[in-house]
């Protein structure tokens, strides 16, 4: 089956994960790496995108009633794709939603992979240019022409053993690695990447590197346990629990309002929380906003919250890293 254009953009939201075409093709598809642009994230051929989780599973929850597991990778651009949804989710039902996050080891190496089109880091260079409009965030693919990962196994681990440290601290840290691969064209495979991550991060960089090369390891091969036991074949997946157990599902990158929904239908009684309500609001929240994340946590239009960047940066009050498909923004 041809690739459409469509197809294309999304078709490297996973390097090893293949990708389901809608109900009425699988059959006839031959390509794994063709991916359902209906779901929005690529999954194993043979695996139906619906279900994902095992159906014993059950979730210990601690202080807040609703857990959800997220199974991400740094290098998953259908994850920074979701990223504007993940970011409101927080804002509104932080207080109820306990956020674990599990990585999925997305590309062991490209030994093990050569089907479908991409048999090598130059084949994803292209995808990752086209998928930044269909998500309306900054990606560029140049890393694969002039930098090629090997594999996303190490972004993974350092991902691991900086939660060891700080969970806070670590979720900047991966925010600053899916920035450096996807935007700035940096390999984040490599240790003094990986080092001046963690100081931007305020991490401390010796304990980081001594549990990279340590207790980190084990930690992401728990990960990856975790996601084979739970039938997660793609990215993101995000997989809601309450103390009943019982679960509702987002696949892929997907609305917010599906976000919501689940999790009012696992708490009918929750309560969205007062979010900001302006540009400078959201700054003090996190360091970087990209244009759909402002659009998205204000409720507003692209075009609006672009605008608005623009001319904030216009006063000096925000910096952009510019990309040819995007920017981000600092305070």
């Amino acid at each position: 089956m041809p690739r459409t254009p469509i197809t294309a953009i999304i078709a490297f939201c996973s390097a090893l994960f293949a990708c389901a075409q809608p109900d009425t093709a699988v059959e006839k598809n031959t390509n794994p790496l063709l991916c359902d642009t209906i779901t929005g994230a690529c999954t194993v051929p043979g695996h139906d995108a619906t279900d994902h989780a095992h159906p014993d599973m059950r979730v210990a929850t601690a202080s807040k009633p609703i857990t959800l597991l997220y199974f991400t990778d740094p290098i998953c651009s259908s994850c920074w794709g979701t990223e504007p949804q993940l970011r409101r989710l927080k804002l509104e039902y932080g207080d109820a939603v306990d956020i674990q996050y599990h990585m999925g080891g997305l590309l062991p190496s490209w030994d093990v992979y050569n089907s479908g089109g991409i048999s090598k880091p130059s084949d994803v260079a292209g995808h990752w240019d086209e998928v930044s409009p269909h998500y309306r965030m900054p990606i560029i693919g140049d890393v694969w022409l002039e930098d090629p990962l090997p594999s996303s196994y190490p972004p993974s681990v350092a991902f691991k053993a900086a939660e060891l440290q700080d969970h806070t601290k670590a979720l900047v840290f991966l925010r600053r690695m899916r920035e450096q691969v996807l935007m700035e064209k940096k390999n984040i495979t490599k240790w003094p990447v990986i080092a001046e991550t963690a100081t931007f991060a305020q991490l401390d960089t010796a304990r980081l590197h001594a549990d990279f090369t340590g207790a980190a390891n084990a930690l992401f091969q728990a990960d990856l346990t975790l996601a084979r036991s739970l039938g997660v074949r793609g990215f993101p997946t995000f997989i809601f629990s309450n103390e009943a157990g019982d679960r509702q599902q987002v696949y892929g990158a997907r609305p917010y309002a599906q976000f919501e929904a689940a999790v009012k239908a696992l708490k009918p009684d929750v309560r969205a929380a007062s979010v900001p309500t302006s540009l400078n609001e959201l700054f003090t929240v996190h360091t970087s906003w990209c244009a759909e994340e402002v659009a998205v946590a204000l409720n507003i239009t692209h075009e609006d919250a672009l605008q608005q960047l623009k001319q904030a940066q216009g006063k000096g009050k925000l910096t952009a890293v510019d990309t040819r498909n995007g920017s981000v923004w600092r305070k």
